[in-house]
């Protein structure tokens, strides 16, 4: 089976490029697809957007619309899987699944489709293992860790950056955001490559391994 993989950032990208192959293996193929945000979903789910400044959400309704078409050439012995990986962030889960689904259920053909939040940040899939950041950052203040409940919304990154970065959330905000998303992509290079996938303590996370293991041992 195929698995194309949209993330909203280049931190997702780097810490799903790891993760993926630890979930599934050979001979089913993937490719993780990073945009520069998250944006909105698009009013009566048209993109009024450029698509060249690479929102998910914004570009959403026309690439799954796209994504069917083509899975629909596919054939019966090698299927492919949409996997839609983005932050909750403040929004509510319920209603925000419930707009996801309207844009997939508007798709002839739909594409398989499986919409993976992580709550609150991506940096929860990190902070569902412990040992792995603490086995790339071993001077992480305890205490900090010891603090987090998983999939807790409580400012998540800013939590990690508190436990790792010299200076912490405040001092990583005051060298500006473009710093912030490096930082970000730094930590899921250094993270990943410890984790252990079959013992995450993120829910969020437990359901993306689940439903692309799910998809991939059903595959013919």
């Amino acid at each position: 089976m195929h698995f194309e993989i949209l993330v909203e950032d280049q931190s997702g990208k780097t810490m799903l490029d790891i993760l993926v192959p630890k979930i599934i293996n050979q001979p089913h193929t993937f490719e993780v697809k990073a945009y520069k945000g998250v944006g909105h979903i698009p009013k009566n789910l048209r993109s009024s957007t450029d698509a060249r400044k690479r929102l998910l959400l914004d570009q959403l309704p026309r690439l799954l619309g796209g994504y069917g078409k083509t899975f629909a050439g596919y054939p019966l012995d090698y299927p492919a899987a949409v996997i839609v990986v983005c932050d909750l962030d403040d929004k509510c889960l319920k209603a925000f699944r419930q707009e996801l689904f309207a844009i997939l259920n508007a798709c002839d053909p739909k594409p398989e489709t499986w919409f993976c939040i992580a709550i609150e940040e991506g940096e929860a899939w990190l902070l569902g293992d412990i040992l792995a950041i603490k086995e790339a950052y071993p001077n992480a203040r305890d205490n900090v860790l010891r603090s987090y409940e998983n999939d807790s919304i409580c400012g998540t990154w800013e939590l990690l950056a508190d436990a790792v970065f010299s200076g912490g959330a405040s001092g990583l905000k005051d060298r500006g955001w473009q710093v912030v998303g490096r930082e970000k992509s730094v930590w899921a290079e250094k993270i990943t490559p410890h984790m252990n996938v079959d013992n995450n303590a993120s829910p969020s996370f437990r359901y993306f391994r689940e439903k692309v293991r799910g998809l991939a041992q059903a595959a013919p």
